[in-house]
């Protein structure tokens, strides 16, 4: 799907004059559903049920369970394994830092050979790389220096399966379905930031650190054949002479920052910088209530658990054009929630103003479900790179930050600050994204049919005329 089809289908000065009575066929159709319509539900028709039946998807859900848990675990073990060789807080600090350093290297660079190559035999690919490296961690004796050189190389793998994953669930998942899928593999991987790093450390503190490691390795081999025998082998989505990394970034940074509305959707994304921040500083923020490790935990746990609870009924309750319209103000208050810290509440408080804030930040579904859409497919990977790449430079330069200024105020008051200035970026998006978006019920049956394919029937259900907020 090319970029200008894409405009075009949300441009309302691109509708011709037969758009008045397909206006009105849908708002007929609207009517007379009106029982389902009212409640804003038609995805509710399809199910996480749904979702799992496809064989597809359940692989792919699988593979990301084993591969995702696989770094969490090599990350842990390894950071405990320099910690206790040299008792250096400083070499602990710069093991933990493969996670996010060497990730923004594969996200730019290597994620656009998802488009250029099959996207199953990339992930296929990485996790093979992947098990290797972290096999090599076994051999003994090796030089610290080797072991986090190894650490770093596996994660900058990491993107590239990221990548191809993100890409091909919408080949495998119809889009009447991809906001459940989309749903399910977030909150996959919210679950296991929680509870990655307590499973690592418990794993480690059990079996010891060369065990977790070996566990790691074994975890990426199984990941590989999952994915080589539970998907289907596809073409590259891109054709043609392969240009190199470098000229794949330069492609995808046009595309994305080049067009207004992925530019506003990626931005959207990255708004994570700032209602992340809690997690960042739940340690001296538990300290200053008098709370110790356990109140840091559960501090960062109530960071993450809300949109894994509202996730549900966000996407089999809310319809896909409700979700496009709260998305923008449900962005805001992911951010003016936080802003309730710097009243300084209990830890109950503070771990309820988290939860809520979270809760809000399910707006990443619909605006996922909306950028992939408006990506054309051969450019899908690299688009999914970059905007992994910007989130990770934005959270990390937002977490360095947030530790610098808690170094001279209190935690609450830098969340809450934080909040503050994430709100007010969140305000000019959403206002930017409202003049892009259209409105829905000028739509003509035909546009939408074309753009959404499969659930242009729960569109009609929708009672029209609606206005969009976004559309990531």
């Amino acid at each position: 799907m090319s970029k200008a089809f894409i405009g075009s289908v949300f441009k309302t000065s691109a509708f011709k004059t037969s758009a008045v009575k397909d206006r009105a066929s849908i708002r007929s159709a609207g009517e007379s559903r009106s029982a389902a319509a009212a409640s804003g539900s038609p995805a509710s028709r399809a199910s996480f049920r749904d979702v799992l039946s496809l064989g597809e998807f359940r692989a792919l859900w699988a593979s990301q369970i084993l591969s995702a848990g696989g770094d969490r675990l090599a990350l842990v073990a390894l950071t405990i394994l320099v910690y206790d060789r040299t008792r250096s807080p400083l070499l602990s600090a710069i093991a933990f830092a493969a996670g996010t350093l060497p990730y923004l290297v594969g996200a730019l660079f290597l994620a656009g050979l998802a488009d250029r190559f099959s996207r199953r035999t990339i992930m296929v690919v990485a996790d093979v790389a992947r098990m290797a490296l972290v096999a090599a961690m076994l051999i003994p004796a090796l030089p610290l220096p080797a072991l986090i050189a190894l650490l770093y190389a596996v994660t900058t793998f990491q993107p590239l399966f990221d990548a191809a994953r993100s890409a091909i669930i919408r080949d495998i998942v119809p889009m009447d379905k991809y906001a459940l899928a989309a749903g399910t593999v977030q909150s996959t991987m919210r679950i296991l930031i929680v509870a990655g790093a307590a499973a690592g450390g418990v794993l480690v503190a059990v079996v010891g650190a060369r065990w977790a490691l070996g566990a790691d390795a074994a975890s990426f081999g199984i990941s590989a054949l999952i994915v080589r025998f539970g998907l289907r082998a596809r073409p590259a989505a891109a054709t043609g002479p392969k240009p190199t990394a470098l000229r794949n970034l330069v492609a995808g940074t046009r595309l994305v920052f080049g067009d207004k509305s992925l530019r506003a959707l990626i931005m959207i994304a990255w708004l994570a910088a700032f209602y992340e921040v809690p997690s960042a500083v739940a340690a001296p923020y538990a300290g200053k209530l008098g709370g110790g490790p356990v109140a840091a935990g559960l501090l960062i746990a109530s960071t993450q658990v809300g949109s894994v609870v509202a996730m549900p009924y966000f996407t089999k309750r809310i319809g896909p054009l409700t979700r496009l319209r709260w998305m923008g103000p449900m962005a805001v208050c992911a951010c003016v929630a936080l802003m309730a810290t710097v009243l300084r509440p209990s830890l109950a408080v503070s771990m309820a103003i988290f939860f809520l804030s979270n809760t809000f930040t399910v707006y990443q579904i619909a605006a996922n479900t909306a950028f992939v859409e408006r990506v054309p497919n051969e450019r899908r990977a690299q688009a999914f790179g970059l905007a992994n790449a910007g989130l990770i430079v934005g959270q990390g330069v937002g977490f360095a930050v947030a530790g610098a200024v808690a170094e001279v105020v209190p935690p609450s008051t830098v969340i809450a600050l934080a909040g503050g200035l994430g709100a007010v970026f969140a305000v000019v998006l959403a206002l930017r994204w409202r003049r892009i978006a259209p409105v829905v019920g000028r739509h003509s049956a035909r546009h939408l049919a074309r753009h959404l394919g499969p659930s242009a029937e729960l569109v009609r259900q929708e009672p029209a005329p609606v206005q969009l907020a976004r559309s990531r």
